[in-house]
């Protein structure tokens, strides 16, 4: 018996509808792959990231700081501060005086910042107590700065997993948004507390050294966090535009955007030229060359530059300084 036309119709429809729903059952299928590859791959490397930073901030403690009863600023420098005044293991007091931090992290960051930083400053305490880390040196001025570095290693490594293994920047933020004060104030008020209660309870000599391990720390921090390498934004107005951008590509090897503008010069009813401002971003040893390679083409061209923290993408990190 012959089938009906419009059954025939229904079942190629029918057919061609579950063949779509296997094609997009496979996408959604490989979708979830690359996403939990993803995730997975930036796991591992937050993870390495934190293991380092607890080993690093560890060596820095009891390698340095605390054999010479020396402190730091933050929440650290008040648990080192107590363990002079009370004896209490620094591993107890780091934990229990980090927590209020924490709680406060949790609401204003996020729950895996919380407990990110919840697992690290619990692997400090533990590496602390139980690792045997040598006593690199008794000199006073050795041990500020390189007890300094090593914390502010740590730190910043556990800021680059998504953690904190001090949790004085986390008040910082919590209080910018109640007082009139930005978070570098903050933390500077905070700070010259810590030390100057050193100061009184310890000896003027000790909270000296104490500012010097922060300002050794605090540096380190920042070295980690925005990266060694200083990138300068660079804007230049001319117009011969085009031969710069490709200088800029073909004798630097550095990606170009194009900013499509007007000269703002001119009175009014003037009719405004418009040029294209050629942006690119370099790095501090690339300036000298791009200067040169500007001045060659235009030695009038309107160049302006900021400085940048950090860069990801593009081809500032994949194709090396041409010479």
């Amino acid at each position: 018996m012959k089938k009906k036309s419009s059954q025939i119709i229904f079942d190629i429809l029918f057919q061609k509808s579950k063949k779509t729903d296997i094609k997009s059952d496979e996408e959604q299928f490989q979708d979830n792959t690359n996403k939990y590859k993803f995730y997975f791959s930036y796991f591992v490397k937050d993870a390495m990231l934190i293991l380092f930073a607890i080993a690093s901030a560890g060596f820095g403690l009891k390698g340095f700081l605390i054999p010479n009863s020396f402190i730091d600023g933050g929440v650290t420098g008040i648990s080192l501060l107590l363990q002079q005044i009370t004896g209490i293991s620094l591993s107890v007091l780091l934990i229990v005086i980090n927590l209020p931090f924490l709680a406060v992290g949790f609401s204003q960051i996020g729950k895996t910042f919380a407990i990110k930083s919840i697992i690290a400053i619990i692997g400090l305490a533990l590496a602390i107590y139980f690792i045997p880390y040598p006593v690199v040196t008794t000199d006073k001025l050795l041990v500020a700065i390189f007890g300094g570095f090593f914390l502010g290693l740590g730190i910043g490594l556990s800021i680059r997993g998504g953690a904190v293994i001090d949790g004085t920047e986390v008040l910082a933020i919590y209080l910018t948004k109640r007082i009139g004060l930005t978070i570098g104030d903050i933390i500077l008020i905070f700070n010259t507390i810590i030390f100057l209660f050193g100061a009184y309870i310890l000896s003027v000599e000790i909270a000296l050294y104490a500012i010097l391990t922060y300002l050794a720390a605090s540096r380190t921090v920042d070295f980690v966090i925005e990266g060694v390498e200083e990138y300068t934004g660079v804007s230049i107005i001319s117009n011969k535009s085009e031969e710069i951008r490709l200088a800029v590509i073909e004798n630097l090897g550095r990606g170009v955007t194009l900013y499509s503008g007007k000269r703002g010069f001119g009175k009014q009813g003037d009719e405004l030229q418009k040029v294209d401002i050629v942006y690119t971003v370099v790095t501090r040893l690339e300036l000298t060359k791009l200067k040169r390679e500007i001045d060659k083409i235009d030695p009038d061209a309107f160049v302006f530059m900021n400085s940048i923290k950090d860069a990801h993408g593009g081809v500032i990190k994949k194709r090396p300084l041409r010479k």
